[in-house]
Formats: structure tokens, C-alpha cells, sequence
């Protein structure tokens, strides 16, 4: 859990490389820790090994994802490195689906005569969620963000929706999208509210995603895209959250293009207006069974959230 915790600090500046994280234990204590640097290198095993030094060898390696195999112009193979080092034992949490790795990075270790292990954690697929999507399904990880009402309304039948939740609910709102890739409205979103869809938490300005609107019209200095399946198509992304409004978080659902849901919860009611969700189309209550997980639930002041995972 320690490395899949390092990890988080590589998102989203990695990418197009997943974020990974690595620690180097000899002898009971921690000797090297890593995580995949700004623009994918070095990777985590680099970083970690060179902060070892000598002491990794003879050493377990705690990596969440394989060691690639494969050489390339910006970098050695860490599974090559880790053999370099002396490494004794590799625990890792995830195998590569990158087919120039894919099993590849623990067999040339248990060639060399280390010890290897797979253990296949939740919690590091969790950490690695944006690549595996990508790997699996061709498109970046999608969270759908939701601040609404006990009843269920993200806004007033005005729209005015400033604001349901309180400051420690939306400082944590930012908190999450510091970790995307990029942050998608719909036009209609876009046009009424004009969000600033950046980060606003001292330290992490940087961290903003690029903006993305659902609409079939042309933004001036925004990325655009006329329909859900077009998010395949967003390029380095491997996070993609969403904030609204009803009817793209219902097109969205609909596609089963969400793979985490984030509601946050304010202790209101509202009563006529916004529904956080549009129609989906369901023509059976048993459609709608057994597809979330919480995976989450914390207090945020007044305020609660609520994280749920996409059972597939």
C-alpha cells in the first residue's frame, strides 16, 4: 500500500506513462523509494535504486506495476536495472498489459534467480486505474463528479448552483481533479456557469486539468468533442473527470462510460429543480442493481462524500 500511496504523487504529470510506485526494503528498512517522474522518466524503479545505492543489494523491490522489459531511447529497462542492483526479491501488484512487457519484466528476473511475486491487490489496480483502463477499453478512466441536495438537485429551477456543498467538500473536489488528466462540462454547463475547471488549493495550480466541453460546437481555445466516445480520442489521457451537468452525467452513464462516481452530499433540500441525473433509460429496477460498489465514504464538514467503483 506504501507504494501504491507514492504512486499518486507521479498523477498526473506522468503520463503518457502510468504512475508507478517502487520502495526498496533491505534488512527490515526502507532503503529507496520512487515514483515515476514528470513526462514518464525516469520510472519509479530508477528513482528508487539510485536513492538505495549500494544498499539494494540483496534487497526486496515493492513495485505496483511490472518492471518493463523493453528498451528505449529515454531510458534503460528497470527489470535490467533491478538485476544490475542485485536485487534479491521482486513483489509486484500488477502485470504489464503493454505487450512489450506483459510477463516479460518478472520472467527475466526468475531467469537471473530472483525470487518474483504477484500479488494481485485492489488496491494497486486502484492506483493504476487510468492506464489499465486505457489498456483494456481504449479510453482514459472516467470519474463523474456530483454536488447535490439530499434530494437529489444539483441546482436551483433558476440553475443558480453556487453553492450546494461547503468549503471543505469542494477543497476536496479540487483535491480530485489535481489527479486528472483532463476535466469535461457539457456546452450547456459551459455556457451558463462559465467554470474556471482548474485547481484552486495552494501548491497544486499546476496540477489543472485541460478543460474539455461536450458540445457540437466550436469553443475558442478549448478542446471540444461532439459525443461520449469521442473521450477515446483525447490524447496523453488517462484520467478524465467529469462535473456536469445532468443530462452529460446521464449520457455518460447510459454509454457505461463511468467507471467511479464522487457524490458529494450537502444537508439541503432543494425541492423542484435540477436533477443531478437525466434520464437513463432504464425499463427494469433490475438494470440498475449490482453495477456500484462504495469504495469510499468520509464526512467533509457538513457535508459528506461517497466514492463508488463500476462493478464490471
Amino acid at each position: 500500500m506504501a507504494a501504491a500511496r507514492l504512486a499518486l504523487r507521479g498523477r498526473p504529470s506522468s503520463r503518457p506513462n502510468p504512475a508507478v510506485g517502487a520502495i526498496i526494503v533491505n534488512d527490515g528498512a526502507v532503503v529507496g523509494r520512487g515514483w515515476t517522474q514528470p513526462g514518464g522518466r525516469p520510472h519509479a524503479e530508477a528513482i528508487a535504486l539510485a536513492q538505495a545505492g549500494a544498499a539494494a543489494r540483496g534487497a526486496t523491490a515493492y513495485v505496483t506495476l511490472e518492471p518493463c522489459a523493453h528498451r528505449s531511447d529515454r531510458g534503460p529497462a528497470c527489470a535490467d536495472l533491478l538485476l544490475q542492483a542485485g536485487i534479491a526479491r521482486l513483489v509486484t501488484g500488477c502485470e504489464d498489459p503493454d505487450p512489450r512487457t506483459a510477463g516479460r519484466g518478472l520472467a527475466r528476473l526468475r531467469d537471473e534467480g530472483i525470487a518474483t511475486e504477484l500479488v494481485d491487490l485492489a488496491f494497486v489496480r486502484e492506483s493504476l486505474a487510468g492506464y489499465l483502463t486505457r489498456a483494456r477499453f481504449g479510453r482514459p478512466h472516467v470519474t463523474l463528479k456530483l454536488a447535490l441536495s439530499l434530494d437529489g438537485k444539483i441546482a436551483l429551477p433558476s440553475l443558480a448552483s453556487r453553492w450546494i456543498t461547503g468549503d471543505a467538500a469542494r477543497a476536496h473536489v479540487h483535491s480530485r481533479r489535481a489527479r486528472a488528466d483532463a476535466i469535461l462540462v457539457g456546452g450547456g454547463t459551459w455556457r451558463a456557469d462559465k467554470p474556471r475547471l482548474d485547481v484552486r488549493l495552494p501548491g497544486l495550480e499546476g496540477c489543472s486539468p485541460e478543460p474539455v466541453v461536450l458540445t457540437s460546437r466550436a469553443i475558442d481555445g478549448v478542446r471540444t468533442i461532439a459525443t461520449t466516445q469521442h473521450i477515446a480520442e483525447l490524447p496523453d489521457t488517462l484520467y478524465l473527470y467529469i462535473e456536469g451537468g445532468g443530462q452529460t452525467a446521464a449520457s455518460f452513464l447510459a454509454a457505461d462510460l463511468v467507471d467511479r462516481i464522487d457524490i458529494y452530499r450537502a444537508p439541503i433540500l432543494i425541492g423542484e429543480g435540477m436533477p443531478a441525473i437525466g434520464d437513463l433509460g432504464l425499463a427494469d429496477l433490475a438494470e440498475a442493481h449490482g453495477r456500484w460498489t462504495v469504495v469510499e465514504r468520509r464526512n467533509l464538514g457538513q457535508d459528506s462524500y461517497e466514492g463508488f467503483a463500476r462493478t464490471r
